[in-house]
């Protein structure tokens, strides 16, 4: 699902990561001042080359593309696929790696919970402590607005997500190839997308900027949403000042 904000020659395509929607973005785009932007939600595929190449084929010839944990991954699948379609590359709390064999089973158990628990109350529970730095564990704002972006999404995009986390790739190789501008950001405090794995795309894109926020853990996106514009601004203005 795709919601266009405005039109432009050269719009910024949005992914969001698992159980997330087009909230994710709304607080950074707000700040950046964008002609155009896409927010895209991960569903319809079970694969990130089969979400990539349905998504190749819905958006315009040429954009800029930020992707957000596992929308980074497709992200990633994206810039293997087509690097001549894409004219700049925002990887934001990234795991480069193909996911390991042993963590299928549990990530569909995860699903199963989560239908017999509900949403909200699986990821209160489970992921919550995970998804954020120590210090806005309590931030009851913020936890509702991820809870909610559950909730809209639903179990089914859920389970269709967990198999695209499951089957997807190592694409080290395409970022290392890419001739676009690239900027790389994390949060120090991330157990998921580790500074270990933002340290592994870094080295993968020497060319690329890398970005660490010392205050802010997996959902730097919600987390510290001025802190995430600053260097997406200089980004998007790299990319246009490279295509003119």
């Amino acid at each position: 699902m795709m919601t266009t904000l405005n039109n432009t020659h050269m719009p910024l395509v949005l992914i969001g990561g698992t159980l997330c929607n087009r909230r994710l973005w709304q607080p950074i785009v707000d700040q950046l001042a964008l002609s155009a932007a896409i927010c895209v939600e991960l569903t319809g595929a079970t694969t990130a080359e089969q979400v990539s190449q349905r998504l190749l084929s819905e958006l315009p010839p040429r954009f800029l593309l930020a992707g957000f944990s596992l929308g980074a991954i497709v992200a990633l699948q994206m810039i293997a696929d087509a690097p001549e379609r894409i004219a700049g590359l925002a990887l934001l709390s990234v795991n480069p790696l193909a996911d390991r064999p042993e963590n299928a089973t549990p990530r569909r158990e995860a699903v199963r919970a989560a239908r017999e628990q509900g949403l909200a109350n699986w990821l209160s529970a489970s992921l919550w402590p995970k998804y954020v730095a120590p210090s806005r564990l309590h931030d009851r704002e913020l936890h509702a607005v991820i809870c909610q972006m559950a909730e809209e999404c639903g179990p089914d995009v859920l389970a269709t997500q967990t198999e695209i986390a499951i089957s997807r790739g190592d694409n080290r190789e395409a970022l290392a190839a890419a001739t676009c501008p690239i900027i790389i950001i994390n949060g120090l405090h991330d157990p998921i997308c580790t500074p270990h794995h933002h340290r592994l795309a870094a080295e993968s894109a020497p060319q690329a900027t890398s970005v660490t926020l010392t205050q802010a853990g997996h959902f730097i996106v919600l987390e510290a949403p001025d802190e995430v514009a600053i260097p997406l601004r200089q980004w998007i203005q790299e990319c246009l000042h490279a295509t003119e």
